[in-house]
């Protein structure tokens, strides 16, 4: 007897599970070689370490393609089972921005809440057309193809900067705490921001013809539900999620159980009413972060909680950069797609300096030279995962494979360059 459609699909969604459980084992186990092998020889930023490693990993495996054609296939596949967009976008953001702002003072984000503010909404807004035109611009001068409302999307996912990789780099330069400040409260923020710009550009930019008759006050209505949507469920999370875990505060792990659920749970939830996932997660960290550092609060409970979301963060975040770096041989290139990628790393940059001097030129600072703070959040402003993960989103009809590479161009510039730059950089401009 044949077996029936419902058996049939269980089946293959139970082989897929198994495939991508396989391939994330491998990742976690090149995650925790490469760890090691950094705090050993290498001795760099963990993230930046972990990504160089991954990268030429990457180069072993491509150079594996002439002599061993099954072993690089074999990678292609791993790289192919893990879904690097579901694996971040459905399961590790919730977690990474939750870790992120559960150890953020309100009190002293309240201090820098207008350039936080500035930066992760106009911010994003300027960047996004910024790189939208002058990408279009750059693609209509080599020639080639390139619709200015996919040149949009890549402006929308590439604008998000990444916290993770820059902290630390930033507290080793002894930059001042309040541009620490503004560097990690607009990443946290702009993540979720970026995703909505993302998606209301989705629909006009979107293959069929339903896409393209979105109007604006539907793209509005879209960014309000989203936006705003995300940062009240984000706080109704924080204030139950408080709620309980005072009432646990004695049992260290319920409390990590319960925080786990909310991280999964509450974004699982908020993308089933149709609500920003990452911003509600940013708000609810913050909420849940600030109440358990009272003292009224359980001080073993809440060491507790904080080692354990520190060490998964860490974890986290090791395989995130892991698995950017070994995409790099699954990509596909030409001549023109690397003009491109070049001509967006600048314009990138570009972008960020106006995103970044436009607002803060709108704001009083007590700096006497506000230049050297622009340059250093310019040169700061990391991208990452995010990014990535976006732009593996689209559909191939939305120049796909065009913008994942200049993606992974401008990703690594900002990683590997900035990143390992951006301590001399500072201590250059000498900011205190």
């Amino acid at each position: 007897m044949a077996p029936t459609k419902e058996i049939t699909s269980f089946a293959k969604n139970k082989n897929r599970a198994g495939l991508m459980f396989y391939s994330f084992t491998i990742l976690l186990s090149l995650a925790a070689l490469f760890s090691f092998l950094n705090h050993k020889f290498l001795k760099l930023p963990e993230t930046i370490g972990l990504m160089i490693l991954a990268l030429v990993t990457a180069i072993i495996i491509i150079s594996m393609n002439g002599v061993w054609p099954t072993g690089y296939d074999f990678f292609c596949q791993v790289v192919i089972d893990l879904d690097f967009k579901t694996l971040l976008l459905d399961v590790l953001l919730s977690f990474l921005l939750f870790a992120g702002a559960l150890h953020i003072n309100i009190s002293d984000l309240e201090k820098e809440k207008w350039p936080v503010l500035l930066f992760s909404t106009l911010g994003v807004l300027v960047s996004t057309a910024l790189v939208g035109f002058l990408v279009y611009g750059v693609a209509r001068l080599i020639g080639i193809p390139f619709p200015l409302m996919h040149c949009l999307l890549f402006g929308a996912l590439i604008s998000p900067t990444d916290p993770i990789a820059v902290i630390s780099i930033l507290q080793s330069a002894g930059v001042d705490k309040s541009l620490e400040l503004k560097i990690e409260g607009e990443s946290l923020f702009n993540d979720g921001v970026g995703v909505v710009v993302f998606t209301s550009i989705l629909l006009f930019a979107g293959a069929g013809e339903e896409s393209h008759e979105a109007g604006a006050a539907t793209v509005l209505q879209l960014f309000g539900e989203e936006a705003i949507g995300g940062l009240l469920f984000g706080l109704a999370l924080g204030f139950l999620g408080t709620k309980l875990l005072r009432s646990v505060q004695d049992d260290g792990k319920i409390a990590v159980m319960l925080t786990l659920a909310f991280a999964m749970g509450g974004y699982s939830l908020a993308s089933f009413i149709h609500v920003s996932g990452p911003l509600a997660m940013v708000v609810a960290g913050l909420y849940i972060g600030n109440n358990i550092a009272l003292p009224t609060f359980s001080e073993s409970t809440r060491k507790f909680l904080y080692e354990i979301w520190e060490m998964l963060d860490d974890v986290l975040n090791a395989l995130l950069f892991v698995m950017i770096g070994l995409i790099l041989h699954t990509l596909e290139y030409g001549m023109g797609y690397i003009l491109m990628s070049v001509a967006a790393i600048f314009i990138v940059l570009l972008a960020r300096f106006v995103s970044v001097g436009l607002p803060y030129s709108l704001l009083k600072h007590q700096e006497s030279q506000p230049m050297k703070t622009i340059l250093t959040l310019t040169w700061g402003g990391l991208r990452g995962g995010i990014s990535v993960a976006l732009a593996l989103s689209l559909a191939p009809e939305l120049s796909r494979e065009l913008i994942i590479f200049m993606t992974y161009a401008v990703v690594l510039f900002s990683i590997i360059v900035q990143g390992l730059s951006l301590g001399r950089f500072v201590r250059m401009l000498k900011i205190d």
